[in-house]
């Protein structure tokens, strides 16, 4: 996973080592910064075989029609390589700022999802729904590389993975600790059997951070990385610290939270979150480490893994994404 910042031209090149290497993926982020559109058209543009994504766009951002445009025209230009990455996001970012009420979510993303697939298969738009009813035939006509653009959601939820095994083709969950991908094939099947679907056609992508351990800058490392479920804790919607106390660390959220309310302090709410915790969750260790817990993810589960872009120059970048699948 890469965003699009100012450096972009050298992201381009990681991108391009990546696809050298065997990479199947690369996806981008949006949540409320920079659009990811641009982005994903200059990587189309600017690789042959890769498949390209989001990670993810949120379903209060656009209309379903809207994005099923944008990525027709991608379609084109990648010679039908894309993948849509879709959740609801938050309350902030669609209220807040799209200034749409975060209504039904769940029902909008099986809406989105469907209407998004009429369209890009060609179709013409009637379409009678709880939140869209659309009956006037609209229909996007283009020289089509494919009648199908893959959806991946965002769930995490045990609703919302059920709902994914109904009407998705993929799933990205975050901080999902590495013992528990066979909960995640599960609650898909669940999905998949009200659908008459076969779950093994569902992508299970996990994000996995991983943190490289060098003997020098550890504690850092580590201070990163429970910094960044802490932020997930207390700072972004309760979908996630529910998530994170109902798949078994209820002890860490509490002191995360009950650290954070109290005194707004990030040092001690931090101090809550377990080396525990973080190593089932993330990706951390030496690099022999981090490749044997990239096969145990895969092992347990994991169909495809997001790896998060390594920083540094193109040359180091490109280094580490070979060692991470060397083993």
């Amino acid at each position: 996973m890469t965003g699009f910042g100012s450096d972009w031209r050298a992201t381009l090149e990681k991108i391009r080592i990546a696809e050298d290497l065997g990479y199947e993926l690369v996806a981008v982020p949006e949540a409320w910064q920079l659009s990811a559109i641009p982005w994903l058209s200059l990587i189309a543009e600017n690789t042959s075989r890769i498949q390209i994504g989001t990670t993810i766009v949120s379903v209060y951002s656009r209309s379903p029609a809207v994005l099923a445009q944008e990525y027709a025209a991608l379609e084109l230009v990648s010679g039908g390589r894309m993948m849509l990455g879709i959740g609801v996001s938050s309350q902030l970012v669609g209220e807040q700022m799209h200034g749409v009420p975060f209504h039904r979510p769940l029902r909008r993303l099986r809406e989105y999802t469907e209407i998004f697939k009429i369209l890009i298969r060609g179709e013409r738009l009637h379409y009678h729904g709880e939140i869209f009813t659309l009956d006037r035939g609209f229909s996007i006509r283009y020289e089509r590389p494919r009648d199908d653009v893959p959806v991946w959601i965002g769930a995490i939820t045990p609703r919302s993975l059920v709902q994914s095994g109904e009407i998705a083709d993929g799933i990205m969950p975050v901080h999902w600790p590495t013992s528990q991908m066979g909960e995640l094939r599960r609650y898909l099947r669940q999905g998949a059997e009200r659908a008459g679907r076969d779950d093994s056609e569902i992508t299970i992508a996990p994000h996995t951070p991983v943190y490289l351990l060098d003997g020098v800058s550890d504690e850092e490392t580590m201070k990163l990385a429970r910094s960044r479920i802490e932020n997930y804790i207390n700072r972004m919607w309760n979908y996630y610290h529910e998530m994170l106390t109902r798949i078994g660390w209820a002890d860490e959220v509490r002191a995360a939270q009950q650290a954070w309310a109290e005194t707004r302090d990030r040092e001690k709410a931090m101090a809550g979150i377990s080396d525990r915790m973080i190593r089932e969750n993330e990706v951390v260790g030496t690099m022999p480490e981090v490749q044997e817990r990239l096969r145990e993810r895969a092992e347990n589960g994991a169909d495809l893994q997001i790896i998060y872009m390594p920083k540094g120059s193109p040359a180091e970048a490109g280094r580490m994404l070979e060692e991470f699948i060397s083993a």
